[in-house]
């Protein structure tokens, strides 16, 4: 890939994308109604899920490895253009408050570094240059995931991304919106959802960036679930950072151990503030040290903890 395509080879590889199709019979859709047009655009998003559920065993591989590389400290880097890297921005900058994951351990990487993600930066998808270079910025590791995120699948900052990280011994994945794609192609696991021509032809930031939200919340999500970052359902590594967030706290201690009001306020104090120490404190009956040394020794997995406390 270069940084600088021929524009009409690069239109010729457009039209054979099945993201990129015209489709005909919507050719009048501006003559409709807003009702029309809304459920016609609401039938179009109805089909993504079950494009996605067709990679769903693509998407569970991936995570196990990421997860396994995870557990030994390894990070989870996003990297994409436009959209696709918005949303890979969105998704881990969602990490820390939900999961209390340390600074930098989820990274989101846009074409054209954050400005990019409030305005368009002319040419930054085209320079796989600028991937390489974000990636040796944050010092990559045979421990580190790298997910390129594209619809089309041909991005040069996404494929740069992937290929640059591959080659340093990183774990790959290709998110694309395209079959038979480069970057897929590129990655050590390839997702390819494939959601068809979109409402607005070529405008991915619909169906098929609708996608690529699933995917990568599914990414994030269940690694962290493999990670012990929840216990059932429950986010036990919640950072209570407002009014908000400490009442979710105190209702998700409430919920995981059945406790009266005063006796969570009496395990939260115990444990700092730490949801998953203080359900410790409760159904192992320990003191907030004890229950802070048990999730060390069982790398932060609240039932393992549990099993060693009652053991």
């Amino acid at each position: 890939m270069t940084s600088t395509p021929h524009h009409p080879d690069l239109r010729s590889q457009l039209e054979t994308l099945t993201t990129e199709a015209f489709r005909p019979e919507l050719a009048e859709i501006d003559q409709l109604d807003t009702l029309g047009i809304a459920r016609l655009m609401n039938g179009e998003d109805a089909t993504v899920p079950a494009a996605v559920a067709e990679r769903l065993p693509e998407i569970a591989a991936a995570i196990d490895a990421v997860a396994a590389r995870m557990a030994r400290g390894g990070r989870l880097v996003y990297a994409g253009a436009g959209t696709a890297g918005r949303l890979g921005v969105l998704d881990a900058s969602e990490c820390p408050p939900t999961f209390n994951t340390a600074p930098g351990q989820v990274v989101g990487l846009i074409a054209g570094g954050p400005d990019a993600m409030v305005t368009s930066i002319e040419g930054a998808e085209d320079a796989p240059e600028l991937a390489r270079a974000d990636l040796d910025a944050l010092g990559l590791t045979a421990d580190d995931t790298v997910v390129g995120v594209s619809a089309s699948g041909r991005t040069p900052y996404a494929v740069g991304a992937v290929e640059h990280a591959r080659a340093l011994g990183a774990l790959t994945v290709g998110v694309s919106g395209n079959r038979d794609s480069a970057l897929a192609a590129a990655a050590e696991h390839g997702i390819e959802v494939v959601t068809g021509p979109e409402l607005l032809t070529g405008s991915t930031r619909l169906k098929a960036g609708t996608a690529q939200k699933l995917v990568l919340n599914m990414l994030s999500t269940i690694t962290m679930i493999r990670l012990g970052k929840t216990y059932g359902n429950l986010m036990v590594d919640v950072r209570a950072s407002n009014e908000k967030l400490r009442a979710r706290s105190r209702r998700i201690v409430a919920l995981a151990t059945g406790a009266a009001d005063d006796d969570v306020e009496r395990a939260l104090a115990a444990a700092g503030g730490e949801v998953k120490h203080a359900i410790l404190v409760l159904l192992a009956d320990v003191d907030g040290p004890t229950a802070a040394r048990l999730l060390a020794e069982s790398d932060g997995h609240l039932r393992a903890a549990l099993a060693g406390a009652h053991g």
